[in-house]
């Protein structure tokens, strides 16, 4: 039991880290979030809730509904629509990718510009970069599994 007591005392409890925001001079933070083949880098500050991708409107940049929603999940998840403008650049992939790509880089800069909101993004595993990719096609193969058609006679 003494020992116990001894170990107890012997352990420091060290302070918790409090985490800087990592604001530029501009008053943006950036971030690069990637899925599957798309990069996108992503430039967050105060603001109206503008999102501009590669020098466009995102309606007119994205024309699915989902890839919209999927856009602005973040933003939702920490109540902060339409308070941060957004300016992106996106390469690589197609639009699906594209939108996972911008999604997960408006995440990571949310989280460096306010410190605070890490734990709900966590949670929503936004901060998670998704690594599934497409399996490679195999010799012999369709596709990366699919076989040959296999007839009888």
């Amino acid at each position: 039991m003494a020992s116990l007591e001894n170990l107890a005392t012997s352990v420091e409890v060290e302070e918790i880290v409090k985490r800087e925001p990592k604001i530029d001079a501009q008053g943006r933070s950036y971030a690069t979030g990637r899925r599957k083949e798309a990069t996108a880098r992503v430039w967050i500050k105060p603001g109206s809730g503008k999102v501009t991708v590669n020098g466009r409107d995102q309606e007119i940049y994205f024309g699915r509904k989902t890839h919209l929603l999927v856009l602005n999940q973040p933003f939702l998840i920490v109540n902060r629509v339409n308070q941060f403008d957004v300016v992106c650049t996106v390469v690589g992939g197609g639009l699906s990718g594209q939108a996972g790509a911008v999604r997960h880089g408006i995440s990571r800069a949310l989280q460096y510009f306010e410190p605070d909101l890490r734990g709900a993004l966590k949670a929503a595993g936004m901060l998670t970069r998704d690594s599934r990719a497409v399996e490679r096609k195999k010799i012999g193969l369709h596709k990366a599994r699919r076989a040959k058609q296999w007839v009888k006679r």
